[in-house]
């Protein structure tokens, strides 16, 4: 009998590939999109799907008894820049939404959830350079202190009350197939928008910032695969670290005149580079590697290709 998933945040860049890479596996019947409006109207015309506020436990609760729901997959949250904005709104989104489903799962409602962490956990007194699973975690951001606190709560549900809670620590996520939305990390996707449309970018950080990245197909791969490994190999129940690689703008702008010779780029950093100071510049990642087989498929090069052959066939 099919697993059957709720995905909340449906419609935002990881929620929305992650739906369709689910129900490639899953089947259409068995996952369930939702998000706060009909705004990804690909997404809403895909399979089914449900209008849910994630703040919503009353709403949530309805869906997943009307679809018998197994698995929820939190993917609504208020990102690193835009959090900065209305940080008490990204407080109340990111820890009212999950505690909602934890609680869910402590009622036995529901059997498992996935819910998505971020280096945003670490801070400007974590070790930059590959940073360890277990280090210190200062943040200096609204997001972070949710992803932060957030961790703490799933380890605690699973110690209590034997929640199967699950998470990683996402880097920063490039994608072709959805826009940015808001996080500190987005210049690595608009660069290639940029790079098509105007041969040219002026970048919000400065040429030499290394950051965690990872292309969304590894992102989405690491999702599916932590959330079937068997409970025994789940060994860290706050969040794992997870890499892929780390590179600057000035390395991105590089890969990028490999395929357009003509391309330039400059810099203009604003508010977005004091979040990007405060984290790391590498990501150690060895328990995932170790517990639950964790690798990663993508390079600079491969990922610059892809972004640029998609975005091209899409325009």
């Amino acid at each position: 009998m099919s697993e059957k998933i709720l995905i909340i945040g449906a419609g935002g860049q990881i929620g929305s590939e992650l739906t369709y890479k689910l129900r490639a596996i899953h089947g259409d019947a068995n996952v369930i999109a939702s998000d706060l409006n009909y705004n990804n109207l690909e997404l809403v015309n895909s399979g089914t799907f449900e209008i849910i506020d994630a703040m919503d436990y009353a709403s949530i609760k309805i869906c997943c008894e009307k679809h018998n729901i197994d698995t929820i997959y939190l993917m609504a949250a208020l990102l690193s820049a835009t959090g900065e904005k209305y940080p008490m709104k990204a407080w109340d989104l990111n820890m009212q939404s999950l505690f909602h489903v934890l609680n869910l799962a402590k009622a036995k409602a529901i059997k498992k959830v996935f819910w998505p962490s971020s280096i945003a956990v670490f801070g400007p007194t974590t070790p930059t350079e590959n940073t360890p699973q277990y280090t210190v975690m200062e943040p200096t951001t609204v997001y972070g202190i949710t992803k932060q606190v957030g961790e703490r709560w799933c380890e605690y549900y699973h110690q209590k009350y034997d929640v199967d809670v699950r998470s990683l620590r996402y880097p920063g996520i490039i994608s072709w197939k959805t826009l940015p939305g808001g996080g500190t990390t987005d210049y690595a996707v608009e660069i290639y928008h940029e790079a098509l449309k105007n041969k040219n970018y002026e970048c919000f950080l400065t040429e030499n910032t290394a950051l965690p990245m990872m292309y969304m197909d590894d992102a989405i791969n690491a999702t599916v695969n932590i959330m079937a490994a068997a409970s025994d190999k789940i060994k860290i129940r706050s969040s794992y670290n997870l890499s892929g690689i780390s590179f600057t703008p000035k390395e991105i702008a590089e890969s990028i005149k490999k395929e357009i010779p003509e391309f330039e780029i400059s810099y203009k950093p604003d508010f977005r580079q004091q979040i990007a100071d405060s984290w790391p510049s590498s990501i150690n990642d060895t328990e995932a590697r170790e517990q639950w087989d964790w690798k990663h498929q993508f390079d600079l090069d491969a990922i610059t290709k892809d972004m640029l052959t998609n975005l091209s066939d899409k325009s």
